[in-house]
């Protein structure tokens, strides 16, 4: 900065511009309030249906959030120019009083050019020459602060503003120094991560590892940090910290700390992905096409077997993670000969580093760090399973018979079937030297995500879209997959609590798969957005498969539950939304709906129930306790807010096929929810339901127990209580509890059943 710029500054632009946003924060404040609470707020109680369930609501909770991101920006944009405007009045002041203080000392401070000059002209100083030293270095040292003020606070509002090209940043700095600090550490730490591994010290280390840990969700950080150290930087400061003959020093003394440096630096590029600056932008693209390339020099490590062991955390972007997933698919076919056999390059072999640090897997295998960046992506997902693996035209050896005439031809395969159904898995162990499950189970985690709209093991909450046409279809696949062979489950049971989960938020579609005929199936069983047809055979076959497992038989249960007693408290508020025949009264039309509603409920319980049965029969099956166990841990459904409830057209409904009334669990939802999860209620035989899960009987009389309960809360709930409902309720679970026994013998030929089945008419 010019000596006579900051003695002359005139600071009342600046304080005009800071007052200009301090009125812009406080108007975008309002706005955004008005936003969540009005916009979105009215947007998720909306009549929302078809088209406008998957699209137009999920534009506006997104509009909302633009607010929220614009107010956030404007605050940290007017701390910034506040801090820096405060900083160089600070600067100019002590640089007004050190020429007072040389005056006073008979020493002039003169401009030259664009810096300055100090001299004794009557040689009357005290000290002389060195006090002329003296002043000269304390008004450059201000004249150096005051530059590196300016020139930080310009790089940081240039990149916060450039993180995003359209819409605005999250990012949130409470003053000049922060952002500041945030684009210095990313230097320093990236010149850290270029060193070769053999150059960086243990304190180097340390400090990587620090530094990561605390700015990794830093947006400013991240994309600079990324940028700086460049993809192909990445790849090889990864694989060289993994290299057992290079920095042997960081190997022998932190390697219980290469799992922190993994898991921060995966948050720190995955934050770096959202930004959309020119230079992420390049990195995005580089990293793609790196992919398939050798990473350094010696070895057989590819920049895929990398990179997907810095995605197992983090919400990476959704593009970047499409492109990454199509070259990743190229590669995987070229390796697997269109998948005809195991993708050996991707096998772990002696020699190879460890490329994943938590024990699970060697990391050598890029599918399963892969499969868990989608997991927490579900847009990216839902693309990714749903795109082609190989066409029909293909040269490959994919050969079914789609036509029923018993004669197998050539098939495309998508994906999902290519890697749920097809895939030759390369061998894994983790570090106890166990097999390991981590790839299979990471892509139920990533089907988890496509399907339901929102992040592996998270639940739905009022923001999470209606579920959309592509969701739908995979979900049928899914289905079709495990009906057709159910081993594909069974053979990897640990993949059941994802499946449970998918099942559970899709309570809705599989009412009207199992509810027979279709007439009027949409205002019985109502969907927000696009509903999965299903058929009562497959249905039958998914859920009887996936709740021989502890996890995926609660997750079941405890949505089946939340959204038949919700869907009763919708139809008892409307009574005559389902049927409305005037040659009945508005009781008996009740009546009937709720028989139906409750029926269907029955049978999925009478289906998982079978399903529980016939692992407690099974030598080495799971234990009754173990169930409920299980069962206990969805008590996280009670209290949350949400509920898998009604997806109605008719009524202030949304959400993931979709959310209870309003996006809030009623009290009548949480009630039957706490007795299902805590054991609060008991059955006509005086035990507490659900926990006597061996004896299908017992596992019967819990159920119209249950959902009795429910159709009486649900009434009273409603302010229409009606006892003839609810006995006539209980009656039809029992029926549909029953049915479930002959739809099990019969989707399954009387094979690997309850052996209570075949004791029973």
């Amino acid at each position: 900065m010019d000596f006579e710029a900051l003695h002359s500054a005139n600071f009342a632009k600046l304080d005009t511009t800071v007052t200009e946003w301090d009125t812009l924060v406080n108007h975008l404040e309002i706005l955004e309030e008005d936003a969540r609470k009005g916009l979105r707020g009215k947007a998720n109680k909306a009549n929302w249906a078809g088209y406008n369930a998957t699209v137009s609501r999920e534009f506006i909770g997104k509009t909302a959030g633009e607010f929220d991101d614009a107010h956030t920006q404007a605050q940290s944009i007017r701390n910034i120019i506040r801090d820096t405007r405060n900083e160089l009045k600070t600067q100019k002041t002590e640089l007004l009083e050190a020429i007072a203080r040389g005056k006073g000392n008979h020493l002039l401070v003169r401009p030259q050019g664009g810096g300055f000059t100090v001299q004794d002209p009557d040689h009357k100083a005290v000290g002389g020459q060195k006090a002329v030293d003296a002043l000269r270095d304390e008004l450059q040292g201000i004249l150096d602060k005051a530059t590196e003020i300016d020139t930080t606070a310009a790089a940081s509002l240039k990149a916060l503003v450039d993180l995003t090209d359209y819409g605005f940043s999250g990012a949130e700095y409470s003053d000049r120094d922060a952002a500041a600090a945030a684009v210095k550490n990313a230097e320093q730490l990236a010149a850290l991560a270029k060193k070769n591994p053999e150059d960086r010290s243990v304190a180097e280390f340390d400090a990587l590892v620090a530094g990561l840990t605390k700015h990794s969700g830093d947006e400013i950080f991240a994309e600079h940090f990324a940028s700086t150290l460049g993809a192909k930087g990445a790849l090889e400061f990864w694989a060289g910290i993994n290299d057992p003959y290079r920095g042997r020093e960081i190997g022998q003394e932190r390697l219980d700390q290469f799992d922190d440096l993994q898991k921060h630096l995966s948050l720190t590029l995955a934050t770096a992905t959202q930004a959309d600056t020119v230079e992420m932008a390049t990195w995005k693209r580089e990293m793609t096409q790196l992919g398939d390339q050798q990473v350094g020099k010696g070895g057989y490590t590819v920049g895929f077997q990398v990179m997907s062991n810095l995605m197992r955390w983090g919400n990476y972007e959704d593009r970047f993670l499409t492109d990454y997933g199509t070259e990743l698919i190229k590669t995987e076919k070229k390796m697997s000969g269109n998948g005809r056999h195991m993708p050996t390059g991707w096998a772990h072999m002696g020699m190879d580093p460890y490329l994943n640090r938590t024990g699970t897997d060697s990391g050598s295998d890029p599918m399963t760090g892969f499969m868990k960046a989608l997991s927490n992506s579900p847009d990216a997902a839902t693309d990714f399973f749903n795109g082609t693996f190989v066409t029909k035209d293909e040269d490959h050896d994919f050969e079914r018979d789609t036509d029923g005439n018993g004669k197998n031809g050539k098939v495309g395969l998508t994906n999902f079937q290519y890697l749920f159904e097809e895939r030759d898995w390369p061998p894994e162990r983790d570090i106890e030297g166990e097999e390991s499950i981590t790839g299979r189970n990471n892509l139920a985690l990533a089907l988890e995500a496509a399907t339901t709209g929102h992040p592996a093991g998270e639940m739905p909450t009022i923001d999470t879209p209606a579920h959309n046409a592509d969701q739908a279809r995979l979900v049928e696949s899914v289905f079709a997959s495990v009906s057709e062979n159910p081993k594909r489950i069974t053979d990897h049971a640990y993949m059941s609590d994802s499946l449970g989960q998918i099942s559970a938020e899709y309570m809705p579609d599989i009412s009207r798969g199992l509810h027979p005929g279709s007439e009027g199936e949409e205002k019985l069983f109502p969907v927000a957005g696009e509903a999965a047809k299903l058929g009562e055979n497959e249905i039958t076959r998914v859920l009887y498969t996936v709740s021989q497992n502890p996890d995926g038989y609660a997750s079941i249960s405890a949505g089946q539950h939340s959204y038949t007693t919700s869907l009763m408290e919708y139809h008892f508020r409307n009574p005559e939304a389902y049927l409305a025949d005037p040659n009945y009264s508005e009781g008996e039309n009740l009546k009937k709906t709720i028989e139906d509603v409750a029926r269907v409920g029955g049978e999925i319980q009478g289906t998982i129930g079978a399903g529980r049965a016939y692992a407690n029969e099974l030598e080495g099956g799971a234990e009754d306790k173990d169930f409920n166990e299980a069962l206990e841990t969805t008590s996280t459904w009670v209290g949350s807010g949400v509920g898998i409830g009604v997806g109605i057209a008719t009524a202030p409904v949304t959400g993931p096929g979709g959310i209870v009334a309003g996006g809030v669990a009623g009290t009548a939802t949480n009630e039957i929810l706490s007795a299902l999860t805590e054991g609060l209620m008991k059955d006509s035989s005086d035990e507490v339901i659900y926990r006597n899960g061996e004896d299908l009987s017992a596992t019967r009389d819990s159920t119209y127990t249950l959902i009795e309960s429910a159709a009486q809360k649900a009434g009273e709930a409603a302010d229409n209580p009606s006892p003839h409902v609810v006995s006539a309720a209980a009656t039809a679970a029992e029926q549909g509890f029953n049915n479930a026994k002959s739809n099990v013998k019969d989707a399954f030929d009387g094979e690997g059943v309850p052996r209570q089945l075949d004791t029973e008419d």
